[in-house]
């Protein structure tokens, strides 16, 4: 049977670069790291790799259990701290992955009401993967996901926790402002910010932009919502944010909001978990805490209460 020991040196020596780093990341020698490898070639007739130059350079064999690495060991770390948790009174543990970058808001509101409501659960919220969402959430990396982008997968079941619409944000003095909507081409003259996030996974872009053959004058980032709305107000550029988080973070702000075409640009943020595991006592908890958190949210966006 292969030995697991195997699984993490490969992963090691990938993430590191060498032996040595390896050898002392695994709290063992290199000539006895050597020997290990050497004794599992010889066992199953393969090289893992090949010199190659001052680095190594991974062979087919070498990339295959590099690849298992990937799978395995992330489910046997989650394993081993499920049995911890257990072991120290806890009910399990809970690792959030997010990919939506504005829904980190929404998310830092629910965190005190799940941690008061679960106390027995450790929470943790992670925004960088080995892979991207789905495949940490299925490859145990994470428990669950909230993602604007869900992708039918046969292991996978994703509840939507929020609808929402996408607006433009615009100076209250810009000539935009006093529109009802705005059509891509107005925009080709416009300085575009958005969330540090690729062209291809933002709508403004996919849905809105270039479907009519439309781009901005100019386009920059910003880490922060917060930013991203003084900019506009400062009437440095124009953004794109979600309705709720306008209604939350732009008031008393010199800024106004017109929807994206006619018809606007709805979305909708949902939470992916590994199916069979929807019914866990603390994953249902928090998805029927997102949900119930989001209802005040809609309501406040038309203008009938506060969130708290």
């Amino acid at each position: 049977m292969l030995d697991l020991q195997y699984l993490s040196i490969v992963m090691e020596v990938d993430r590191l670069g060498s032996v040595t780093a390896a050898a002392d990341r695994l709290n063992v020698t290199q000539s006895a790291l050597s020997h290990m490898v050497r004794k599992f070639e010889e066992r199953h007739g393969v090289k893992l790799w090949t010199k190659n130059g001052r680095g190594l350079r991974f062979t087919h064999a070498g990339e295959y259990l590099l690849g298992l690495a990937g799978r395995v060991i992330p489910q046997m770390e989650h394993a081993e701290r499920t049995l911890t948790n257990f072991a120290e009174g806890r009910r399990g543990a809970l690792r959030v992955g997010m990919e939506c970058h504005p829904c980190q808001k929404w998310l830092t509101r629910l965190t005190p009401h799940y941690l008061a409501a679960w106390p027995d659960v450790d929470f943790d919220v992670r925004t960088a993967f080995r892979f991207d969402g789905v495949a940490a959430l299925l490859g145990y990396e994470i428990d669950l996901l909230i993602t604007p982008d869900p992708i039918d997968v046969p292991d996978i079941t994703f509840t939507s926790v929020i609808d929402y619409e996408l607006m433009l944000v615009v100076p209250e003095r810009h000539p935009l402002a006093t529109r009802e909507f705005a059509m891509p081409q107005d925009l080709m003259s416009e300085e575009l910010i958005t969330v540090p996030v690729s062209k291809e996974r933002l709508d403004i872009f996919t849905r809105f932009l270039v479907p009519a053959h439309c781009k901005p004058k100019f386009h920059r980032t910003a880490e922060q919502t917060e930013l991203m709305l003084q900019l506009v107000a400062a009437g440095r550029g124009i953004a794109v944010l979600p309705d709720w988080l306008v209604a939350e973070e732009g008031s008393g702000l010199p800024v106004r909001t017109v929807r994206l075409g006619e018809h606007g640009l709805s979305k909708r943020i949902n939470v992916g978990v590994r199916k069979g595991e929807e019914d866990v006592a603390y994953i249902a908890g928090f998805l029927t805490m997102a949900h119930d958190l989001w209802v005040p949210a809609q309501r406040r966006v038309a203008g009938l209460t506060d969130l708290e």
